[in-house]
């Protein structure tokens, strides 16, 4: 069979190989969720006809990327890339949704030809816009595909997907909506009823509207939708939930939800597979087509968190004693140098540039500096899209917003094992007058139960600075978390600067700030220089007492320095600007109990609860954080 081109009509002998594939991929959907007992066959079968299309006459032949955003539609993927034999037909068949088994619930990225893998609605769609402009950034001249559930169009970060794409006129990108009119629980009209193509068309999506089960229509669509210029582009394809197979089909035409995430009876399948037997001119066809596939997927491997990369991190700014600057400067500073010497350093906000200091990047490489606007669920899955195409994506928010509105889409993004580098500043109580909305105080938590994402705070700029480039030349999801104000560089006892050109970081390493022999206080951040004035007060309230102080830079991993120093003096207070339950305090606790490390003290200063407005200093001092108040708290061990 010759594969078509978008200057050719499709031929009879091209309908009937669509229409055999497509058949044998109901039949290879049927018996998986049937053998499953478990699954979404109706969508599956409503898109099979398009996806059909696409991968046999689009991406078995270019390797074009496509993103499955309604990841619940992993049947018809499998079934397709079984069919295609990129994968094993009896192997998918049998093992779909089985423990052990790769072929998950959900299209996942360890099924060679899933590119991002899906589950939760929304993120897919993101990731697709960051996958699209990666191919416009390397100048590739292909396309991105992504399917959409109609229903799924509900999803706030949908319409941050929309905007984000049509501001950056990502006419790469082809998004399939599947019309089929049935959610989960019940018809669209019911839910939410939606009118699809005049929300994209308003939010400047070029929207073509055809027969989702017609052939030669759909083809039509993408030979104009391959010639648009300037926009992206929504197709939006009216289908039949459960199309093909008799059982199934009427309940989709009356728009009921039945077989959106029912299984069918093994006799009831069956019946249907009897109906959708192939005949020997249709294996025949499919047989000839497998003979023109010309692109298959390579096998992913997943690279290790913290791999080394080929990055050049360059030299270090050495901040001084006589400079005060805050954490989130350093981090621009070192994002900048990071930029010039590597084009695949990429910076991303969500209109907080000028205060997240991404600025200084996009003063100088206003190209590789992206805007994302509000919407930060956007630009963390737009960043693990990008962080698979070839980029380093550093994306940065207020903390508190990282961590809470875009945690579900840092998530799936740990999920996919990407290369997501999220620098959060104004964390905890240092945002100050901004209150309680911003300050915070439980981000780290956020991430903690991450496999695949490292938590890290920087003690001062200096140390910023060696953490930015760490974060940059080593593979994985980094949450690197800073506060707003400025505060003096951690020096040596003998006045010098402590994170010096010598200093070497490595993830998960604490610092001796000062030895002593009596209490080891161990704190992250900006507490460090809390701890250094409560040292200083200390000497002069009572210098018999041997303080020694040790900086922790993540609290999902603690090292030797902070072991051996807590088993010598056997005595911890634990400092964080951030809660103790999911913070510092809590996960040293747990990490001591694990070991069996005997201790006779263990007490843990933070934040208990939520703080009004206020200079930072103020609320410091008001929860007991400050140099003052930790000397006190010493003070009071027994």
């Amino acid at each position: 069979m010759q594969i078509p081109n978008f200057s050719q009509s499709l031929s009879s002998e091209h309908l009937n190989f669509l229409k055999a594939f497509a058949k044998s991929c109901r039949r290879s959907i049927l018996q998986m969720v049937t053998n499953s007992q478990s699954g979404h066959p109706g969508g599956s079968l409503s898109s099979i006809d398009f996806l059909s299309l696409l991968y046999t006459f689009i991406i078995s032949q270019t390797g074009e990327k496509i993103v499955i955003s309604n990841g619940h539609i992993s049947p018809a993927v499998y079934s397709i890339l079984a069919e295609l034999q990129y994968v094993d037909k009896a192997e998918v068949i049998k093992n779909f949704r089985q423990v052990g088994s790769i072929f998950e619930g959900h299209v996942a990225r360890v099924v060679p030809g899933v590119w991002y893998g899906t589950g939760p609605l929304g993120a897919g769609i993101s990731a697709a816009a960051g996958f699209a402009l990666a191919e416009k950034f390397k100048k590739s001249g292909q396309k991105v595909f992504a399917t959409l559930g109609d229903g799924e169009a509900q999803e706030g970060q949908v319409y941050e997907m929309m905007n984000f794409a049509t501001h950056y006129k990502l006419d790469n990108l082809i998004v399939f909506v599947d019309y089929n009119k049935v959610q989960l629980s019940a018809s669209l009209e019911e839910i939410t009823n939606l009118n699809l193509k005049e929300i994209f068309q308003a939010g400047g999506f070029e929207v073509f509207r055809t027969d989702a089960h017609n052939f030669e229509e759909i083809w039509k669509v993408l030979q104009q939708a391959y010639a648009i210029s300037g926009k992206p582009v929504l197709i939006l394809a009216d289908s039949i939930m459960g199309k093909g197979v008799p059982s199934m089909e009427q309940d989709g035409v009356n728009h009921k939800a039945t077989w959106h995430g029912k299984a069918p009876s093994k006799e009831q399948t069956e019946v249907d597979l009897k109906v959708l037997e192939m005949s020997d001119q249709e294996l025949n066809l499919i047989k000839e087509f497998k003979k023109e596939i010309k692109w298959k997927p390579e096998k992913i491997n997943f690279v290790k968190s913290l791999a080394k990369l080929n990055i050049n991190t360059g030299d270090p700014i050495i901040y001084t004693s006589e400079t005060l600057t805050d954490c989130r400067t350093a981090y621009g500073k070192a994002l900048l140098d990071l930029a010039r010497l590597n084009p695949e350093i990429l910076a991303l906000a969500a209109d907080l540039q000028g205060s997240v200091m991404t600025k200084f990047v996009n003063d100088e490489f206003p190209d590789r500096h992206i805007e994302c606007g509000i919407a930060e669920q956007n630009m963390l899955s737009v960043s693990g899209g990008l962080s698979l195409n070839g980029f380093i994506p550093f994306c940065s928010t207020f903390g508190a917003f990282m961590s809470s509105r875009a945690k579900d889409q840092a998530r799936v993004n740990d999920i996919n094992q990407t290369n997501v580098k999220m620098v959060a500043t104004h964390c905890g109580l240092s945002v100050g007058e901004d209150g309680p909305t911003h300050q915070a105080i439980d981000d780290m938590g956020s991430f903690l139960g991450f496999f695949n994402t490292m938590i890290i705070e920087p003690a001062d700029p200096n140390q910023t600075d060696r953490i930015i480039r760490y974060v940059a030349g080593h593979y994985g999801n980094f949450y690197v978390r800073m506060g707003r104000h400025k505060f003096p560089v951690i020096l040596k006892i003998d006045g010098s600067v402590f994170y010096d050109k010598d200093y070497v970081y490595e993830y998960g390493k604490s610092d001796v700030i000062r030895e002593g022999k009596d209490i080891t206080i161990v704190a992250t951040g900006a507490m460090v220089n809390e701890a250094l004035k409560a040292y200083e007060i200390l000497k002069k309230k009572n210098p018999e007492l041997s303080i020694e102080i040790v900086a922790v830079s993540s609290i999902k991993k603690f090292d030797d320095n902070l072991l051996d120093s807590i088993k010598k003096t056997k005595k911890v207070l634990t400092i964080e600007d951030h809660n103790t339950l999911s913070g510092l305090g809590g996960q040293l606790a747990r990490f001591l109990i694990l070991r069996n490390i005997g201790i006779e003290k263990f007490e843990m200063l933070g934040v208990s609860e939520y703080q009004l407005s206020g200079k930072v200093e103020e609320l410091y001092q008001k929860v007991g954080i400050d140099g003052e108040g930790i000397a006190k708290r010493i003070l009071s061990f027994k």
